[in-house]
């Protein structure tokens, strides 16, 4: 059993972010949490009282360090760090594993561990898992971590390998050095820029009883794109009932990003060392407070904060103190630094618990991009009218109400040009197929078989993914059956394109429409979903897969792909189904479009509104009169009937005049006309 009792108490919507709490020996942590970085049993330029004033919970201290300077003989005299310091919270200590990263030149290391010099007296020691869990029961820190070896993240394939398996051996030898004491322990899931190493390091250390898991080896080399691909790729194989730690991470965007892909605990030195240099994070932008535009300002450094530093000195006080290298400028802008990381940590954990952090991570994105709105360092050009990128026959456009979609240049159509696709994904295809009853039907059979006819930019198929994790997170692997989603697609531009600028489309800050991308399919870490993509024409794939239970159908539209839409490509669906009670969902309410569903055998309703359609649609190759996972539809009936006998559109465009009777005798004999 877990010595934090971890809850996760919400996570969010169309983002893997998480708020939760955990309890410690010195008090509850609510997540996610900002741990200042106390090296050397105190964060620099600031004091105990500082610390708390400006919202800290949790201070990292580190063992090699202290292992140096003071020892373990003053712990163990105090009593621990706590009395030590004077700090009553909780404490989390770093193992000394990345110190020891840090000097190539002044150690060796072998399986025992790494043996070094001291930089304070030259004293000769010999780091191992034992000898750090030693030092850290002396500290009496609330959650010890193991010894591992950190590499550069960029490391080829066989020496992070090597580094992994060592890491694992030690991890080991950490948790039975640690025995049955009160500390908690984190493991630290290593593996580099290696998605299958990532993996096995994952799979490895959570089958071990550690009290949460951190994620180590990043920040050390790597693109902040890989940053980013990478902190969500492990979570996806990290229990969700444990905390999961980001080490050395990050500024604020990192640390956004981060959350967003469902890290719950972080550290940096950043917010002091920047202070040291003149540096601040405000709501006008990031600062530096050496320029001469602050000279004579008598604002406050950031009118949003009410901090000490906010609330008592003006910019021109504080940029006077800078350029005298005063410590007071240091501790000022320190204070308000972790003002700042600690508020947005706040801001994160409500948004997530109130609904709304995706739309507060979209708001958030450019905020803390930014440098200084007030006084920018290098005079403003004129702007050019912005062009949004391209490729191929599609470009991105933005709407009116902010959001991004992708628009088919020569034709001029726009993918969800009304709705968010998000929105319109989750009311017609997920709420509309009742597929959060259907993925908790642990004890079905078969596997769910869901078709995705029409890939797109992939807003459906993820907006299923998305309830699936949702389901999986209420009930539990147990609770949820086998899912296989099977998207077919032609033109994979425009999954490409906005792939590629995921940050206007939030529904792909996933790893899996990535993985898609790539490799042809992607695997759930639970293993109860698949995700594969058929890349060519819908009409020559979809005989060899499995008959569907659900059918997104959503081709690009009736005008840019008119094949899709005629009697005979529905037919041949109907056929494929067999005996399978389907369920075919599509956007078009066009008459052509039923007709040709009815002309193959479907029963086809009215489906719900969306945008400026006042009704979507809804074709089963069953009915009984109800169905059991959602409500509707109403079948079209005789009034319906009645329009399409007057319809313009009555017969498809590709029939013969010779066998219009016998279509017509078809559709008004439709068993759901009671004929």
């Amino acid at each position: 059993m877990s010595r934090l009792n971890f809850k996760l108490e919400k996570e969010a919507t169309g983002s893997k972010a998480r708020a939760g709490s955990f309890t410690t020996l010195h008090g509850e942590v609510q997540t996610p949490v900002f741990m200042p970085v106390g090296t050397q049993a105190t964060v620099k330029g600031q004091t105990v009282e500082t610390l708390k004033a400006t919202g800290a919970r949790v201070l990292l201290a580190n063992t090699y360090h202290l292992l140096l300077r003071p020892g373990p003989e003053v712990f163990k005299k105090f009593g621990g760090i706590h009395r030590f310091m004077n700090w009553d919270g909780p404490v989390l200590t770093d193992s000394g594993g990345f110190q020891i990263f840090s000097l190539p030149g002044e150690r060796a290391m072998n399986e025992e561990g790494a043996r070094f010099k001291s930089y304070v007296d030259g004293t000769h020691y010999m780091l191992s898992p034992e000898t750090s869990v030693a030092m850290q029961r002396a500290i009496g820190s609330d959650i010890n971590m193991v010894l591992d070896q950190c590499i550069p993240s960029t490391a080829p394939y066989e020496q992070a390998e090597a580094a992994m398996h060592l890491t694992h051996r030690w991890a080991v030898r950490s948790l039975a050095a640690r025995g049955d004491g009160p500390q908690a322990m984190f493991g630290i899931v290593q593996g580099a820029c290696h998605h299958d190493l990532r993996k096995q390091s994952a799979a490895y250390l959570t089958k071990l009883p550690f009290d949460g898991l951190a994620i180590g080896g990043l920040a050390v080399g790597e693109t902040h794109a890989e940053r980013y691909e990478f902190t969500g790729f492990v979570t996806d194989f990290l229990p969700k009932t444990l905390p999961r730690y980001l080490m050395g991470v990050g500024t604020p965007i990192d640390i956004l990003e981060a959350v967003h892909r469902g890290v719950d605990m972080f550290d940096c030195i950043i917010p002091s060392q920047l202070a040291q240099r003149g540096t601040v994070f405000s709501s006008h932008g990031k600062l530096r407070m050496s320029r001469a535009c602050y000279k004579f300002d008598e604002a406050p450094l950031d009118a949003k904060c009410d901090c000490h530093t906010c609330k008592n000195f003006s910019r021109a006080y504080l940029h006077h103190l800078v350029k005298a290298d005063e410590m007071l400028g240091w501790h000022l802008l320190a204070t308000h630094n972790m003002a700042f990381y600690h508020r947005l940590m706040r801001e994160m954990r409500a948004a997530i618990l109130g609904g709304t952090f995706s739309e507060y991570y979209e708001r958030q994105q450019p905020e803390l991009a930014r440098s200084d709105d007030d006084n920018p360092s290098v005079p403003q050009k004129r702007q050019k009218p912005a062009t949004l990128p391209k490729l191929g026959d599609y470009d991105i456009v933005k709407s009116a109400e902010g959001f991004a979609s992708i628009r088919q240049i020569s034709s001029g159509e726009v993918m969800h040009s009304v709705n968010r696709p998000s929105d319109e994904a989750e009311r017609v295809y997920v709420a509309q197929s009742g597929l959060a009853k259907r993925f908790a039907q642990a004890d079905a059979a078969e596997g769910l078989v869901i078709w995705d006819v029409g890939l797109g930019a992939a807003s459906n198929a993820m907006a299923a993914l998305h309830c699936f994790e949702k389901v999986l997170a209420e009930v539990g692997v147990e609770g949820v059956r086998k899912v296989r989603v099977v998207s077919f697609e032609i033109d994979l531009d425009p999954l490409k394109l906005s792939a590629k600028h995921a940050g206007w489309f939030p529904h792909l800050r996933h790893p899996a429409p990535h993985t898609v991308l790539k490799d042809g399919r992607w695997t759930h870490a639970s293993g109860k979903l698949e995700w594969e993509l058929h890349h060519g024409d819908f009409l020559e794939k979809f005989a060899a897969t499995p008959a569907p239970d659900v059918v997104f159908y959503d081709p690009f539209s009736t005008k840019t792909d008119s094949a899709l839409w005629v009697p005979e490509v529905f037919a041949r669906v109907r056929a494929h189904c067999g005996a399978n009670a389907a369920e075919l969902f599509t956007y078009s309410s066009a008459t052509a479009v039923r007709v040709a569903l009815l002309s193959a055998g479907f029963y086809v309703g009215d489906g719900v509104s969306t945008g400026p359609r006042a009704a979507t649609t809804v074709a089963l190759t069953q009915w009984n009169g109800a169905r059991a996972w959602a409500e509707g539809p109403k079948l079209l009936g005789e009034e319906w009937l009645m329009r399409w006998r007057r319809s313009d559109a009555k017969f498809p465009a590709s029939l013969a005049v010779e066998a219009r009777a016998e279509f017509e005798r078809r559709i008004e004999g439709h068993p759901q006309f009671g004929r």
